[in-house]
């Protein structure tokens, strides 16, 4: 049985699972979802293992009719969650009986939310993943793989509820805040060389604001302009190559695009370095107008971080 039929899908709404691994060289995007931390969060509050699928709903704006008993759980944005029209808490499971409707606002903090389902979401996967991306027309719905839900469209785990849980919570200190400014720890790798040292100073120094020209694939910022020189001579591109999640590149206008899930697997601009992997959960909610201040980030302290953080979720 499909647990949840989609009133209304919202800005993009999409089924993701931890992300296809080992797919760059067949020019795949990996997926999964923006916020890990939220994704996971959510699965774990209904008894999920991590990896298993859940929505990740961009901006709110989503209502969905249970077709029968389902427990749920909902992390990430605030975006004024309500059932039937009462108002419902953030970072919660829940269950939503037949013919309920969950109804989520516009985002008021954050950007993305993430809603789990008791026993995941079953659908098929490629590559070894459910995750979906558009640019590749992989993941999601069986009948429609490659794309976002719509209005129509229903999904659940096959089965109805089979057990009623007690509501849980996720603990305040793991709840993060979603501030104006946001603090994002970077790695220098191998091209920095090519960012004369006022370069870097200023990229260090200033603020650069979320601009609006953001997606999946890349987050364009504004702020001041960064180059990078060769020979005291602009360097506007460099010979295509393989690109990171995370990646920091500097095109000739000098503004910076950090590169996320749905990026290309190739790119020939200059890169500073590498967005952390916990800042990148960070990242994830900073929507249009949020300024980030950039940090040279300590190697061994960021890797046992995010290694406790995998550890925890059992990743």
């Amino acid at each position: 049985m499909n647990a949840l039929y989609v009133v209304s899908s919202g800005m993009l709404t999409l089924i993701q699972d931890l992300g296809r691994q080992k797919v760059g060289h067949l020019g795949l995007s990996a997926g999964g979802p923006a916020d890990v931390h939220a994704f996971c969060w959510a699965n774990r509050l209904v008894g999920n293992r991590s990896d298993r699928p859940a929505l990740e709903i961009t901006f709110g704006k989503v209502i969905l009719r249970a077709q029968c008993d389902v427990m749920l759980a909902l992390t990430g944005a605030e975006m004024s969650a309500s059932i039937d029209g009462i108002a419902i808490g953030n970072w919660r499971s829940f269950l939503l009986k037949q013919g309920q409707e969950l109804k989520l606002g516009y985002a008021k903090k954050g950007f993305r939310a993430y809603l789990a389902i008791q026993n995941g979401i079953n659908v098929p996967k490629s590559y070894g993943s459910a995750a979906t991306v558009v640019r590749n027309q992989l993941g999601g719905l069986a009948q429609s793989p490659g794309r976002a839900l719509q209005e129509g469209d229903s999904f659940g785990n096959g089965n109805s509820v089979n057990e009623i849980l007690e509501p849980k919570f996720v603990p305040p200190r793991f709840i993060p805040q979603y501030h104006q400014d946001v603090k994002i720890g970077v790695f220098e790798t191998y091209q920095a060389n090519l960012f004369p040292k006022k370069q870097k100073n200023k990229f260090y120094s200033n603020a650069y604001a979320v601009s609006d020209k953001l997606d999946r694939m890349g987050i364009r910022l504004q702020g001041e302009a960064i180059f990078a020189e060769r020979e005291g001579q602009p360097v506007k591109g460099i010979l295509s190559e393989g690109i990171a999640h995370g990646s920091i590149q500097f095109p000739p206008n000098g503004q910076p695009i950090i590169l996320i899930n749905d990026r290309q697997t190739l790119g020939g601009y200059p890169k500073l370095g590498c967005v952390s992997k916990m800042s990148l959960m960070r990242l994830a909610q900073a929507r249009p107008g949020v300024n980030l201040h950039f940090y040279p980030a300590d190697m061994a302290q960021e890797t046992e971080n995010y290694v406790k953080f995998l550890k925890f979720f059992d990743i």
